[in-house]
């Protein structure tokens, strides 16, 4: 059966799935939906217009969905969708989007720490860590896998790639490739992500053919597509850029 404390404040038309937790003192909103074995620990906030996907984990002080920090913004429904087996830390802010067209995503399996904050019309993939004291503004798309670090400030429009790794307190104005380290003062591509690569199951031939397109790309060449993350990688250059790449070291 759900479990909500005596003393959370749950809308009559939530919907909630039978086995839901709300811990204590937290509030969840109407036009809210939350999938089952999520829980919801104490003083959190679901605003109204979130879907929350199946098995969340959603800490303590965590506010989901409040209205998005645009001055453009006129009130109404906005949505912001979250998928499956996430981790949401304590003092987490996650704004819904600022139009009806468009709405702030999160995908599955994503952990976020303490202390982050994703603004409006956020698209972030899969498996993405972010760490304490990150801040995205509005509109920052995140690929799969992608790692930033904690005190890092991504731009709005930016983009940061598939496998990317932002350094700690890193000012992110322009797109972070995939496969790629950024990081460094003045901010620059230095390497491939060596250790996610590895992780991800990126070695022998796929490891050298990427690091072959890195180094032809760093030097103005074309890159020969024969392996998944090539292709990937020309599909995101390919993609239009609000903000523009950062060079390489």
């Amino acid at each position: 059966m759900t479990g909500i404390h005596s003393t959370a404040i749950v809308a009559d038309s939530a919907q909630l799935a039978d086995d839901v937790q709300i811990g204590p003192y937290s509030i969840v909103h109407d036009h809210v939906q939350i999938g089952k074995g999520s829980q919801v620990a104490a003083h959190s906030v679901i605003h109204a217009y979130v879907r929350l996907g199946e098995r969340n984990q959603i800490a303590d002080h965590v506010v989901l969905g409040a209205a998005p920090q645009d001055v453009s913004y006129q009130g109404g429904e906005t949505w912001l969708e979250i998928g499956h087996d996430n981790q949401i830390r304590e003092f987490t802010s996650i704004h819904r989007s600022n139009n009806k067209k468009e709405k702030t995503i999160i995908g599955n399996n994503c952990f976020l720490m303490a202390n982050i904050h994703i603004g409006h019309n956020c698209q972030l993939g899969s498996n993405v860590i972010i760490t304490s004291y990150a801040g995205l503004s509005g509109h920052v798309e995140v690929g799969d896998n992608a790692v930033i670090g904690g005190g890092a400030g991504i731009h709005q429009f930016c983009r940061i790639g598939a496998y990317a790794m932002v350094a700690a307190f890193t000012p992110v104005n322009k797109d972070a490739m995939p496969f790629c380290l950024l990081g460094r003062n003045p901010v620059v591509h230095y390497r491939l992500n060596t250790v996610g690569l590895r992780r991800a199951g990126v070695r022998k031939d796929r490891y050298r053919a990427l690091e072959k397109a890195i180094r032809r790309l760093r030097d103005g060449l074309e890159f020969e597509i024969n392996t998944p993350e090539t292709r990937l990688l020309k599909e995101w250059l390919d993609a239009p850029s609000r903000r523009g790449v950062y060079k390489f070291l």
